[in-house]
């Protein structure tokens, strides 16, 4: 008899259909069943055997998602972001090595003339998903924008002062595009 609760692979035999009916991740081949993913196996009512999943599928980014990345390149009218995770699931990183652009339109609500007084080389930002096919970004909304940032010259931290950013170690003071969540560590 198969052990409820039990931790099953894909492929691993769990019974026959005369003992089971098959259920959500199980499957028949010729009378006999197997698990179709990685999980725990249950028996419920009337026989129904079951795996459910153990390990969490990757997020797949959808319209209206908000998503963390960091920037990795700076051009005229776009910010190019590699997305490290969709927020309310972090636990898994994207499916697919996946890069967005926030475009100098999307960056905040008023009009933007250049793009290196918002945006770093390697700040870390918040924005909202506004077209999931092509991964276009936007940082509009007040809790969007960057939410870490280092010194682009001697790469230490840089701790917000207001609506500007300052570097303790150079004294250096830049400008970002900030969410209200910079610095927080809240994603």
């Amino acid at each position: 008899m198969l052990e409820e609760k039990k931790v099953v692979l894909p492929g691993d035999f769990l019974g026959t259909s005369e003992e089971f009916i098959p259920g959500e991740g199980v499957y028949d081949d010729g009378g006999n069943l197997y698990a179709s993913l990685i999980g725990e196996v249950s028996i419920g009512p009337s026989r129904v055997i079951s795996v459910h999943p153990r390990v969490e599928t990757p997020p797949v980014i959808e319209d209206g998602d908000v998503v963390i990345g960091q920037v990795v390149d700076i051009k005229d009218n776009v910010v190019v972001v590699n997305i490290a995770c969709v927020k309310g699931k972090e636990r898994r990183e994207v499916a697919a090595p996946s890069q967005g652009i926030i475009h100098i339109s999307n960056v905040r609500s008023g009009y933007v003339t250049e793009l290196r007084q918002e945006f770093g080389y390697l700040d870390v930002v918040k924005a909202r998903v506004i077209d999931a096919k092509t991964l276009r970004l936007s940082t509009e909304a007040k809790d969007l924008g960057v939410i870490k940032a280092i010194c682009m010259r001697c790469k230490s931290d840089l701790k917000r002062r207001g609506n500007i950013l300052s570097c303790e170690k150079c004294k250096r003071v830049e400008t970002r595009k900030l969410s209200e969540d910079y610095g927080k560590g809240i994603v």
